[in-house]
């Protein structure tokens, strides 16, 4: 399989987990939580905390599902999947050392969001490396 396939099916699988991510946590925060076994509550202040990263996340990802089928914004879809995801595993490893070892589910998270993006950043290594090559052929 080549970079360009990789990458279209990585932007599209990243994208459409992370719009499914930004709908669920924006607008089905106790249903999305509990998934995770994470219990909310009725705690405005905790509703109001844990919905604000949700449209961040689903614009996020609907760049980077874009990206998986508009060559022009790979890139840019690559740069975005990368950041986001690896931000968000790097954070739950702070977590981890500083609060300790959460369930299972949540380390299934932490594992899947270091792999997105570890591979996201390895695809991005791989088309800038091509896109520089063709632009010293030219």
């Amino acid at each position: 399989m080549n970079t360009s396939m990789m990458t279209k099916i990585l932007l599209a699988f990243s994208g459409l987990i992370a719009v499914g991510v930004g709908i669920g946590v924006l607008f089905l925060p106790h249903a999305f939580h509990a998934s995770a076994g994470i219990s909310v509550g009725g705690d405005v202040n905790l509703l109001n905390e844990l919905r604000s990263p949700g449209a961040m996340i689903l614009l996020a990802g609907a760049v980077i599902l874009v990206g998986a089928f508009r060559s022009r914004l790979t890139v840019v879809a690559l740069i975005l999947s990368t950041a986001v995801y690896l931000s968000f595993g790097l954070s739950r490893i702070v977590s981890v050392v500083a609060d300790g070892i959460p369930n299972a589910a949540m380390l299934q998270i932490l594992g899947l969001e270091l792999f997105i993006g570890g591979m996201s950043a390895l695809l991005l290594y791989a088309v800038r490396g091509q896109n520089l090559r063709a632009l010293q052929q030219a």
